[in-house]
């Protein structure tokens, strides 16, 4: 299992006139999280695209809604992958308030796309090595 946590703060314009954070941007603090779940391991959207060739379309979304976020507080948004992606990846995202208390959980399946021929492929063997020795540690 590999795990990031990351951080971003509700800005005025993601609130609804509740004042809570609007339902619908939390796949925005999902993409935050697996956006910067990626770069830790040393890697980028960007470079999967432009360099291997790799896009990865969303397949699902699940979202669970614990309690409300509000304007100005600080999130930590942890992203988990539990198991060793094959032709699909699922992120599971919790986020937490500044209380540490879980505020909304979900996951995102992804699909690995070849962008040249629009067709499923097995997770790159550049993104499997950055993460394969957490699943080994966790088999022994």
């Amino acid at each position: 299992m590999y795990s990031f946590d990351t951080h971003a703060r509700v800005r005025y314009g993601e609130t609804d006139q509740m004042g809570y954070l609007y339902y619908g941007n939390y796949a925005l603090y999902y993409e935050v999280g697996r956006v910067e779940l990626f770069r830790s391991l040393g890697m980028t959207y960007k470079a999967l695209e432009e360099e291997h060739h790799i896009m990865m379309p969303v397949l699902s979304l699940q979202q669970r809604f614990v309690r409300p976020a509000f304007y100005d507080d600080l999130l930590t948004i942890r992203t988990t992958i539990r198991k060793m992606p094959e032709k699909t990846v699922t992120f599971h995202h919790e986020i937490f308030n500044e209380q540490k208390k879980l505020i909304n959980g979900g996951s995102v399946r992804l699909a690995f796309v070849d962008t040249d021929t629009g067709k499923t492929v097995p997770a790159p063997p550049i993104f499997l090595d950055k993460i394969k020795s957490w699943f080994e540690e966790e088999s022994k």
